[in-house]
């Protein structure tokens, strides 16, 4: 069984699910891949622990104090590969960024193999269920291209500038938004 409560963040309104101990998805509403086909049987229910956790984890990441990835239970699902992606995305430190080359070659490492694309990276990253908790809005493009994000980049661009991070290098790119 899973559950639904909504959160009004500053940037947007997010849609957060549990599978009654864990988080399982927060996504912007309206965002590219929502709810993930999980939210078609989903019950209401606002007061779970785990949603309150989340909230207040959200109220103190939006107040700039930068909460850790670990006090909140997570389980998104996805497949093995994707798994091991998004466990990547939480090392992303608070105001760092990292490219989709960098996490292939990374995932290339652990897999044995001598590269990995980048787009697949994308793909996965692309469909992070857990939204800035799992912080896929770290991830750019070579030479700071801000291309893709479910969200949408202009949600991009706010998460990473909540976070302090360096913009004069980013840039918008004119074609494309590969998710």
């Amino acid at each position: 069984m899973h559950y639904i409560t909504s959160y009004q963040s500053p940037i947007s309104a997010l849609t957060l699910l549990s599978d009654g101990e864990n988080l399982v998805g927060l996504w912007l509403v309206g965002q590219k891949h929502y709810g993930a086909g999980l939210l078609t049987n989903a019950e209401q229910k606002d007061d779970l622990p785990v949603f309150e956790h989340a909230k207040d984890w959200l109220d103190r990441y939006f107040a700039g104090k930068k909460p850790q990835i670990a006090e909140l239970p997570l389980a998104p699902e996805g497949s093995e590969f994707r798994q091991s992606v998004w466990d990547i995305l939480r090392e992303i430190p608070y105001g760092s960024v990292m490219t989709y080359g960098d996490i292939a070659k990374r995932i290339a490492v652990q897999t044995g193999k001598t590269r990995m694309s980048a787009q697949a990276i994308g793909g996965a990253v692309g469909h992070n269920p857990i939204s800035i908790i799992v912080p896929c809005h770290r991830v750019v493009g070579a030479n700071g291209n801000l291309t893709g994000y479910a969200g949408g980049l202009q949600y991009k661009i706010k998460l990473l500038e909540l976070e302090g991070v360096d913009m004069g290098e980013m840039f918008v790119p004119k074609r494309g938004t590969a998710v």
